[in-house]
């Protein structure tokens, strides 16, 4: 590759002579923001979007601007902007495309980070598919939009405009061009206190003044899908730091965001200057090492505090704890947290004050980090006297400026040698992410086998050049596999866990006829219309009142009259003289849990269908009564191959709505391998922690034992599945389990429990007996 223009003649003589001269005119600036393998991206995107056909002008822009999209967040973002403009050539107009190339640089430069540029770029592709006439003035108007939102409020405020006027296209166009109150309204719905883009550089000279080095800052983009951004995090010698934030209120005190940027900088900036050498996570529960944190967080500060004081005011104020406040595990961690830091700070329970007087005795030791180990274990034991559960994903520390803590952990790294020793044959392969540019320079094995080191995969499909309406995916490619997960197994003969024993994989259901679900639905009509009425009973109530009670909102008058009357009568009267309204409201959250083993493909006795049918059948009828009902519900499947692969398919999440789309994969679903049940339970149980719901059902359909190709002992994967149940009920979730197995009363009570569980000796009657069962268990 050449720095040297006229290196690239015979691309030069494709372009008009006007599009020749502004390239010489714009190659100098050019070279110095690209590398050599840079400018053959930039010439050949201009020689790409001169192949599109839609003028000159269009090229002239690409000319112009993408040097400047480099010189803000890099090269490598190049290649996207010129693959995302191609890609916009069918759904739209030249113009448009124009626009997107010319207010690039503006979206770069508010961002500031090659990632939320290509998320960015993302959010355009799908805009364009719902509200197209909608972007050209959303770009006219980029500059005020981003002065205002960060990436994640533009993208809300834009998509609620396309939902409100889907149809209605002056009104879209006029929410779009900021001309509509409603826009305006959304807008300001949207705004947050302070953008991180803004003040980053007042960070730097702060950062600066303090410890007298430069530290490398880049925005997160935890504020792209919700409201709440990401927590700080140090990464890479990099600081992260949330592209926005609101103005903190405590009290009657309120703090600007560039506060928060303050301090939330300055404790990322004393974790890189203080700590000189990770903390190992050998060995250490996550509750010890919540608590390790904690120590390490004041170990850092109170360093820095003593070399300025005036950052301990900062960071004390944003601790909005009290004394006795609130009673679980992440509010014991919050007050520690307060009380190491202010010494002002009174709390009386003995936890707090062992650690104080802890930390305190070590104050001469705080150069090292082994302190903070020593004091968190310590501590971590003694707080098992409260017997309070520890939840890691809820018991989190509240001050907004504390980062995540994933600097200072060092987890064990992967050993070729011990990997070898154990069975590997080859080293793991790199899934590589590359641009259609990168795929086409340096693709040189083109059908490279099951032992290629590197996979590249592109972000959108490639097609061939002959109309065969399938992309080299279907034709030639292989199914996706997710990141494996993995999980502990019990070993009941040695009464001990085995760490990371079991690996799943997530892969991707395939569809099938949709016919076959409305077939169903036709064979069981009159199923459905018994099950309705029993669907209405369950359906929340509103207010009910509660009465007798000594302690409520509200006098009960009748209980009050009938005591007084008791009392004149001199007998002792009812104190229950209180009622109080709740309103009833369904909250619970379902997951439906199928096996797919090779045994669900064996025909039921006497019938001409298969256990797998019968399957299908019930779980249709169960999601149909489900959704009639309004509860959150996910339907998965799993099967398995050996411990190292435990494949688990997601039919239906809880976020996604009961359409076509997952009764297709319904359709589509088969029986084949084993049935490794603890694995896939601790799976299903990752994605019902994850809900809000103030109830959890685990509902499991089986055919048969747990048993799979690599264990010989029946009794193994039973006690396994056991202890997956028994974890799943110290998270807060119910397991039942549905065994179609006639002889599954001899093991499914001692995994599930006496009351958790229901054999179903016909088969045959499994479709109308399971929407039953989950009318009784929720009701």
């Amino acid at each position: 590759m050449a720095i040297n223009l006229g290196d690239y003649q015979e691309l030069l003589d494709t372009l008009s002579p006007e599009l020749q001269e502004s390239l010489r005119a714009a190659w100098p600036d050019a070279a110095k923001v690209f590398s050599a393998r840079g400018l053959d991206n930039y010439l050949k995107g201009a020689a790409a979007l001169k192949s599109l056909g839609k003028g000159d002008e269009l090229v002239a822009t690409w000319i112009d601007h993408a040097p400047l999209v480099a010189k803000e967040i890099g090269e490598d973002a190049v290649p996207d902007l010129v693959q995302i403009a191609l890609a916009l050539a069918s759904k739209t107009s030249g113009a448009v495309i124009e626009l997107v190339l010319s207010t690039a640089p503006t979206a770069a430069n508010r961002l500031g980070d090659e990632a939320l540029f290509r998320a960015y770029l993302q959010f355009l592709s799908t805009l364009l598919a719902q509200a197209p006439r909608g972007v050209r003035p959303m770009l006219e108007n980029l500059g005020k939009l981003f002065s205002q939102l960060t990436l994640g409020g533009l993208r809300r405020w834009a998509l609620w405009g396309a939902h409100a006027h889907r149809t209605n296209y002056p009104e879209q166009a006029n929410y779009f061009s900021l001309q509509s109150k409603e826009s305006l309204a959304m807008l300001q719905k949207e705004r947050k206190g302070t953008l991180f883009i803004d003040v980053q550089r007042r960070i730097n000279m702060y950062l600066r003044a303090l410890w007298a080095r430069d530290f490398f800052m880049k925005p997160t983009s935890g504020d792209f899908e919700s409201r709440e951004g990401y927590r700080p995090y140090v990464e890479g010698y990099f600081i992260h730091l949330p592209d926005a934030y609101d103005d903190f209120t405590i009290g009657e005190t309120k703090l600007p965001g560039l506060e928060l940027y303050r301090a939330a900088a300055a404790h990322s900036a004393a974790h890189l200057v203080y700590t000189r050498e990770p903390i190992s996570a050998e060995a250490l529960n996550p509750w010890q090492m919540a608590v390790i944190s904690v120590i390490e967080d004041a170990r850092v500060e109170t360093l820095a505090a003593n070399r300025f004081p005036g950052l301990k005011k900062l960071w004390v104020q944003l601790h909005s704890i009290e004394a006795g406040q609130g009673e679980s595990a992440g509010d014991y961690l919050n007050r520690l947290a307060r009380a190491l830091l202010d010494e002002n700070y009174q709390d009386s329970d003995p936890w707090i004050a062992q650690g104080r007087v802890l930390f305190k005795q070590a104050t001469d030791r705080l150069d090292s980090n082994q302190i903070s180990w020593d004091i968190g274990v310590q501590l971590a034991h003694e707080f098992r006297t409260k017997r309070i559960a520890f939840n890691p994903r809820s018991d989190v520390l509240t001050a907004p400026y504390r980062d995540d803590n994933r600097y200072f952990w060092e987890f064990e790294e992967f050993d070729f040698d011990k990997a070898m020793a154990a069975g590997y044959e080859a080293p793991k392969q790199v899934r590589k992410h590359v641009s259609l540019m990168e795929f086409a320079n340096e693709l040189d094995v083109e059908t490279a086998g099951d032992d290629a080191e590197e996979i590249w995969v592109l972000g959108t499909e490639l097609f061939p050049y002959e109309d065969m309406g399938k992309s080299y995916n279907e034709l030639e490619g292989k199914e996706p596999v997710s990141e494996p997960y993995h999980y502990a197994e019990w070993d009941y003969q040695i009464q001990l866990e085995r760490p990371g024993w079991a690996t799943v994989l997530e892969k991707r259901p395939k569809a099938g006829d949709l016919q076959l679900i409305d077939n169903i639905a036709a064979q069981h009509k009159r199923t459905i219309g018994r099950l309705k009425f029993l669907l209405d009973a369950l359906q929340p109530q509103g207010v009910t009142r509660i009465r007798k009670l000594e302690d409520g909102d509200e006098l009960d008058v009748n209980a009050a009259i009938r005591a007084m009357i008791d009392i004149r009568m001199g007998e002792q009267p009812d104190p229950r003289i209180m009622m109080r309204s709740v309103r009833k409201v369904r909250d619970i959250s379902v997951m439906v849990l199928l096996d797919l083993s090779e045994s669900t493909n064996d025909k039921v006795s006497g019938q001409d269908y298969s256990v797998l049918d019968l399957q299908r059948q019930a779980t249709v009828l169960l999601a149909d009564a489900i959704h009639k009902i309004g509860d959150p519900f996910a339907i998965h499947g799993f099967c398995s191959d050996g411990r190292h692969n435990v494949e688990y398919a997601r039919f239906k999440d809880f976020d996604q709505p009961y359409n076509e789309v997952p009764k297709s994969r319904l359709a589509g679903m088969s029986g084949h391998l084993s049935t490794r049940m603890g694995a896939a339970i601790r799976h299903a149980g990752h994605y019902l922690k994850l809900q809000k719901s103030a109830k959890k059902l685990l509902l499991v359909i089986t055919d048969g034992e747990p048993a799979d190709v690599d264990v010989r002992d029946p009794q193994y994967l039973r006690y396994d599945t056991k202890k997956a149940v028994e974890e799943m009920t110290r998270s807060g979730v119910t397991t039942f389990c549905m065994s179609l197995d006639p002889r599954a009363d001899q093991y499914v009570s001692r995994i599930f429990g006496a009351r958790n569980y229901m054999v179903v000796d016909h088969v045959e009657r499994l479709p109308e007996k399971l929407p039953m069962l989950y009318a009784g268990l929720t009701r």
